[in-house]
């Protein structure tokens, strides 16, 4: 596991309790050489209705406070091969 990989990881940690509270979490799926992390929405954060602003407003603004770098958050629904 790279060391940016396990940065990003640990920023999520500061958010997980809170998606947890509501029966949801969040797996990082990767982070990509131009600096794209992809995530998987996991329990009730699949299919809740404010998943899209739980995304940019707080997950995508908690990784980029600890790793300023990254440049976009995405949600995927699982890991698709890039061709």
């Amino acid at each position: 596991m790279n060391e940016l990989f396990q940065r990003v990881d640990q920023a999520l940690d500061g958010i997980r309790p809170y998606l947890q509270a509501d029966g949801g979490n969040v797996q990082l799926l990767e982070v990509t050489s131009d600096m794209v992390v992809r995530l998987k929405l996991l329990g009730s954060c699949e299919n809740c209705s404010m998943s899209m602003m739980t995304m940019k407003a707080g997950i995508e603004k908690t990784i980029q406070k600890a790793i300023p770098e990254i440049v976009r958050v995405e949600a995927v629904s699982d890991l698709q091969p890039t061709v």
